[in-house]
């Protein structure tokens, strides 16, 4: 029975570093997002600093592990063997949970997850030792440490509203000093910006990079002989002040002396304190589960006493972690910051949400985000009264947006905001996060990163009339998700450190079996999607400024189009003869991300008619009319698989012999016809268009002819009112398909 102990200590190890790996996967987010979005310097610099700040942040990190001995439950009251299954049932329940959000590209704090997790389990394992020895369920309490986990909840809470409100003002009175023509300001401006984010950003790094650690109770004759952590408490406002003056000459010094961009060091420093934060303060979210159970173990070991009886007094005083385990963790989250796509994938979504201007949006609107849109123009209007409107046009000036002139095709290369947006991000999460740390107030770091960013993009404007609605339902989106993740983390781990109770060894084999296969899914689906994403099959914008490039960019479009309409009327018509439901399911869903694609041309409009040339304003018509047609295409072939899958889906009767027959035969002449058209436009053969609308008509007759003949036999000896509408629907729907297809060469016939 104890090689079991040790068999789990050996998984505990290996849960640990896919833990990191998923963690960091999602945590990226946080101190990334800035400098990435700014695009102040280049990824690989962001990268390396980022990792730097990883790396010594591990490092300091030791002081940090008591959250997972006691934060949350009272050692003292449970044994050794409850340990491990209130740490088993937490490490299975983190990665999957993290994980699936990586998934979906959300983040999610991995602090929020660790201490639900933790509460969960030992909830559970308390239950079940209450229950064993005829006890008051109120005899809970003692089991608790309830007080640290209303603390939590509450910080929880508190972060997400003052880190937003804190955001947007700081913002709002950063634009009106510095506006969008920043670099043209007068010099002292941006030095004491510059003097004023640096002192918070140096302050944070050693409130919560160092302060935090395990050296912060080191003595230093030069600090008159106090500790790190007493000398920064007891000195706060004199290193503030001492800080403000300094930072502020040298950025005064850099901007005049050396031409240097002070926004641009703001962010880099900036990303390296909340990366040295973040491997400092959440480290022990990843790993400090498992040192817990290993030292657990060493201490049981040595006793001699049995697992059952062994009480986990031990984990209440304070033990340092070696310090090669910490270079282990650090060495291990810099290589999945490098080499995760995940983690790319989560950080774009709040570089989306928080954007400047329009474009692609991830989220679809809510009553909620209309709701909360809806009052905050009518609070604006309101506020526009009340405003003298002489120090209105003063406040709109500071926010005119200055109009940039790209080189051709660089538009989409500009950055998401800019760097006094970035600045104020990294500045207002350090500080935040600082003035918690001294008060001993729980955060969530994901919560303070990602609602300043928040904040600070409504105050900036970067939430228009035309986005609004989008982003306050990603933002509500991802709140919504963050009390989702405490919620699940709670009964996931409860009902996980249950089944191991009664399960045992044989039970943990199961759930890790389980958690590898989940893992595994999760990533086959997350390659696929971004093969998806990347398929050569994909649509792309015009960024022609002439009708000739705008007919040669189109062509691609269409060929492409074509080609997968083809496919997808192919796969209708054989599911629906052969009722097989999956495949027109997953015919459904290719569909709709095929009008997607094709909405996305049609929003694209507004900018290519921009981009225009004064001599070519004629291609905006052609262009139009060409992405009609092509939604008129993707309408039909969307509508023929919606009742298809329908049909099968209600078990209704499938189709007859001759209706198969007639659909077949329709179908192969359909893909005789669409490779014949992408033949011409792969080619740009234009000139062979003629003859393909002259078979037009053939086509049309056929289908015209399979009506008639299911008219007569509606007439006679049909029976079923569903199988003929539909049959009467997929007829009269290919009918527009082709006529939609005919449309489109004739727009090329008449520009060739």
């Amino acid at each position: 029975m104890d090689n079991i102990y040790l068999l789990m200590i050996i998984a505990l190890a290996v849960l640990a570093i896919a833990d990191l790996v998923v963690g960091v996967s999602n945590d990226a987010v946080n101190f990334l997002n800035s400098a990435i979005g700014s695009k102040a310097v280049s990824f690989k610099t962001i990268l390396i600093v980022a990792s730097l700040g990883i790396f010594f942040g591990a490092i300091f990190s030791s002081g940090m592990m008591e959250v997972a001995r006691k934060g949350i439950f009272n050692p003292e009251m449970f044994m050794f063997s409850d340990i491990m299954i209130i740490f088993m049932a937490v490490m299975i329940t983190d990665i999957l949970l993290l994980d699936f959000f990586n998934t979906i590209g959300m983040p999610t704090s991995t602090t929020v997850s660790i201490v639900f997790e933790l509460l969960g389990a030992s909830v559970a394992v308390a239950l079940i030792k209450i229950g064993a020895n005829n006890g008051d369920f109120m005899d809970l309490y003692n089991y608790i440490n309830t007080s640290k986990a209303t603390q939590i909840i509450v910080g929880i809470l508190l972060s997400v509203v003052i880190a937003f409100s804190v955001g947007a003002i700081v913002q709002y009175i950063s634009r009106l000093l510095l506006s969008f023509n920043f670099e043209k300001k007068a010099k002292w401006a941006g030095a004491l910006f510059g003097g004023v984010a640096l002192s918070a950003i140096m302050y944070f790094i050693f409130m919560k990079g160092i302060k935090g650690s395990a050296y912060s109770d080191a003595t230093f004759n030069i600090i008159e002989g106090y500790t790190i952590k007493v000398f920064l408490e007891k000195y706060v406002l004199s290193i503030l002040g001492v800080n403000l003056i300094f930072w502020s000459i040298l950025s005064y010094i850099l901007i005049n002396f050396f031409k240097v961009n002070i926004y641009k060091i703001i962010i880099v420093v900036g990303t390296f304190a909340l990366a040295l934060a973040f491997a400092g303060n959440d480290l022990v979210n990843f790993i400090g589960v498992p040192i817990a159970a290993w030292q657990s173990y060493e201490a049981w070991v040595g006793s001699g006493i049995p697992a059952t009886e062994f009480a986990m007094d031990f984990l209440g005083k304070k033990v340092p972690t070696p310090t090669i385990l910490l270079f282990a963790a650090g060495f291990i989250m810099v290589l999945t910051l490098w080499f995760s796509k995940k983690a790319r994938y989560v950080t774009e979504t709040e570089i989306n949400l928080s954007r400047e201007g329009d474009g692609k949006e991830r989220f679809n609107p809510n009553f909620l985000s209309r709701g909360f849109v809806r009052t905050a123009i009518m609070f604006s209007k309101y506020l526009t009264y009340l405003i003298p409107k002489a120090i209105g046009s003063k406040i709109e000036k500071q926010f005119e947006k200055p109009v940039i002139k790209l080189a051709h095709g660089k538009r989409h290369e500009l950055p998401a905001f800019d760097m006094v947006r970035a600045a104020v991000n990294l500045m207002v999460a350090g500080v935040l996060i600082s003035i918690a740390t001294s008060y001993k107030l729980p955060l969530s770091t994901t919560y303070v990163t990602f609602m300043v960013a928040m904040g600070s993009s409504l105050a900036d404007r970067a939430w228009g009339a035309e986005s609004a609605v989008y982003r306050v339902a990603g933002v509500l989106n991802v709140i919504g998700g963050w009390f989702f993740t405490a919620f699940i983390a709670f009964i996931a781990a409860g009902i996980i450190a249950y089944l191991i109770f009664l399960g045992g060894g044989t039970m943990i084999a199961i759930l890790l079996l389980l958690a590898v296969l989940l893992l595994v899914r999760n990533s086959i689906k997350h390659i696929k999607r971004t093969k998806e994403t990347q398929s050569e099959d994909s649509l792309y914008r015009s960024e022609s400024k002439s009708v000739k490039g705008v007919i040669e960019e189109s062509a691609d479009n269409i060929s492409k189009v074509l080609k997968r309409v083809s496919k997808i009327n192919e796969n209708t018509i054989n599911g629906l003869i052969k009722q097989d439901l999956p495949t027109l399911k997953k015919t459904k869903k290719t569909v709709v991300k095929l009008e997607d694609e094709i909405e996305d041309l049609q929003n694209n409009i507004f900018y290519f008619i921009k981009n225009l040339d004064e001599s070519s304003v004629s291609a905006s018509k052609f262009y139009i009319d060409v992405i009609g047609d092509l939604q008129d295409i993707a309408q039909s072939v969307s509508f023929i698989s919606k009742v298809s899958h329908k049909h099968i889906n209600n078990n209704h009767t499938g189709l007859k012999v001759n209706q198969a027959k007639e659909l077949k035969e329709i179908n192969e002449k359909l893909q005789h016809l669409f490779g014949k058209i992408r033949t011409i436009f792969d080619s740009r053969s234009f000139d062979k268009i003629a003859s393909i609308i002259e078979e037009k008509q053939d086509l049309l007759n056929d289908v015209s002819s399979y009506a008639q003949k299911q008219v007569e036999r509606t007439r006679t000896t049909e029976s079923s009112p569903k199988n003929t509408t539909l049959y009467f629907s997929i007829l009269l729907e290919t009918e527009d398909l082709i006529k939609s297809t005919m449309d489109l060469l004739e727009l090329y016939a008449t520009k060739k």
